[in-house]
């Protein structure tokens, strides 16, 4: 695996053509298996429901509820003559039991299945990725030239940077993400409700205020995931030289936590003991593990609910979705970790302008239109069993989208006169698109050479780059072999030192 330095310049753009255009034609039909011997047919006698509600993405825990038909589906098509979304990942197949489920979506119909062995039916028109777990190494191939590529990545850029860079995003046709310019934006994903928010402080702040005499510091911050791609804790550990803060967990730690909180489910699970334990302080610090634009997970969402202030960095655009524009403390706002300090300890002295922190509270406080309409208008729902999940709603996207895609296709194909073929569809890096990681506090060229940070994330980053270009390269020249990738990387960096690439 080739090596980059931080400093890498700009990216050198690979030969951009359009992923319709680049693949060749694959003939297959020698692979595919007649209808009658499709395992998938024995479904053909049950009409299951497409929305199978979850508690939680971690949990996999589906309830069962009645057929639903979208109110613009007249789809009546049997299984057999429907397209197939086939799910990569297994282990995120939202439908239980079985491996196959028939869904119906709002204007059609489609069969869904985590069975790999219709990888190359000539009826799966579409595979369905979770970020996370797309390895170039094991991708798919050959790509076949009838199938569209899917992509579901809710989680930290951290976990696949393969994602961030051009050649790897525009590997994929249709995308949710957390970016709010993704095809099924993910973007409020930890928010479950308006009402989340609305909920009055847990702790008031003169019972906050007697604390900080008994000696409880203005700041918490709680991590137990240190050494990340944001860096955070090399900036915490400049602020706590000037303000108090309270650190539980594994990271720049100074406090124990009391013996009945070490459990970490306690706060992924939002357990009552942890909430009151973590609502007595004024301040959360709440920094994301990755740094990119919309990405905001709970660090951000619980100290509003409790009526914390969160003192943030992760996305760069979350003043876009605040409540108001004075519900939180944005890192990136002060020059230095100091003039941060002296602004907390100035609102730590001062009630009324704290105060201010948390008029959102009340209704007629919150201003931001965008985020009341986001809340408002998505389909999908957190907990909530009226709506689907994000998964549901993101594969009956893709089936209505790839329905579309094929009727077009049959028009054209009909009469090539009267109608257009449908155009080829590609994601950008709008859809993802996470900058390259930089030092929490100081600059990358003052970092010494074995700084732990600087020896993982900046090189994993553009390793990540040249795995991207190694995949669209496999599928240029329509390789079927996904262990060759090492030897297509090794070859664009040739071309690259050649000046070819």
């Amino acid at each position: 695996m080739l090596m980059h330095m931080a400093g890498r310049g700009r990216l050198v753009p690979c030969v951009c053509l359009g992923l319709f255009g680049v693949l060749c034609w694959v003939w297959v039909s020698f692979a595919s298996f007649p209808d009658d011997q499709l395992p998938l047919e024995a479904l053909d006698a049950v009409d299951r429901g497409a929305f199978h509600p979850q508690s939680a993405l971690s949990e996999m825990e589906f309830a069962s509820i009645s057929s639903y038909r979208g109110p613009g589906n007249s789809d009546r098509r049997r299984n057999k003559e429907l397209p197939i979304i086939l799910w990569w990942s297994g282990g995120l197949f939202p439908h239980f039991p079985g491996d196959t489920e028939r869904i119906d979506c709002a204007t059609s119909s489609c069969l869904v299945t985590s069975n790999r062995k219709v990888q190359l039916y000539k009826r799966t028109s579409s595979i369905i990725f979770y970020g996370t777990d797309f390895r170039a190494y094991e991708a798919p191939l050959p790509r076949l030239r009838h199938q569209t590529w899917a992509l579901f990545h809710e989680e930290s850029p951290m976990n696949n940077y393969v994602l961030s860079h051009a050649p790897g995003i525009r590997l994929f046709n249709y995308t949710a993400t957390f970016r709010r310019e993704s095809d099924y934006p993910l973007t409020l994903q930890w928010l479950p409700s308006l009402d989340y928010l609305l909920q009055p402080v847990a702790v008031p702040l003169q019972e906050k205020n007697r604390l900080r005499r008994e000696g409880l510091a203005p700041v918490l911050y709680m991590q137990s995931h240190c050494d990340v791609p944001s860096d955070r804790d090399r900036y915490v550990k400049e602020l706590m030289k000037y303000i108090k803060v309270d650190s539980y967990g594994k990271c720049l730690n100074n406090r124990p936590l009391p013996e009945h909180l070490e459990d970490t489910s306690t706060a992924t699970g939002e357990e009552a003991g942890f909430m009151n334990f973590v609502a007595r302080y004024k301040f959360h610090l709440a920094l994301e593990n990755g740094l990119c634009p919309d990405y905001m997970t709970e660090k951000l969402w619980r100290p509003l609910h409790q009526g914390c202030v969160p003192v943030y960095r992760g996305s760069a655009a979350v003043a876009d979705w605040m409540p108001n524009d004075h519900s939180a403390v944005i890192i990136d706002n002060f020059p230095s970790p100091k003039a941060l300090a002296d602004f907390l300890k100035r609102l730590d002295e001062n009630d009324d302008e704290y105060a201010k922190y948390l008029e959102f509270k009340n209704p007629s406080r919150i201003t931001n239109t965008r985020l009341l309409e986001a809340l408002e208008t998505r389909e999908w729902g957190v907990n909530d069993m009226t709506k689907p999940n994000y998964l549901n709603g993101f594969e009956c996207y893709v089936c209505d989208q790839e329905n579309a895609r094929l009727a077009a296709e049959r028009a054209y194909k009909k009469a090539p006169k009267k109608n257009q073929p449908p155009q080829p569809k590609m994601a950008d890096n709008s859809h993802m698109g996470c900058p390259l990681p930089s030092p929490g506090y100081g600059d990358v060229q003052d970092l010494s050479a074995d700084d732990g940070w600087l020896q993982i994330w900046p090189q994993d980053y553009w390793q990540s780059l040249d795995q991207a270009e190694g995949l669209e390269s496999l599928i240029r020249h329509n390789e079927s072999d996904p262990s060759l990738l090492w030897k297509h990387i090794q070859n664009i960096a040739v071309s690259r030192a050649r000046g070819k690439h």
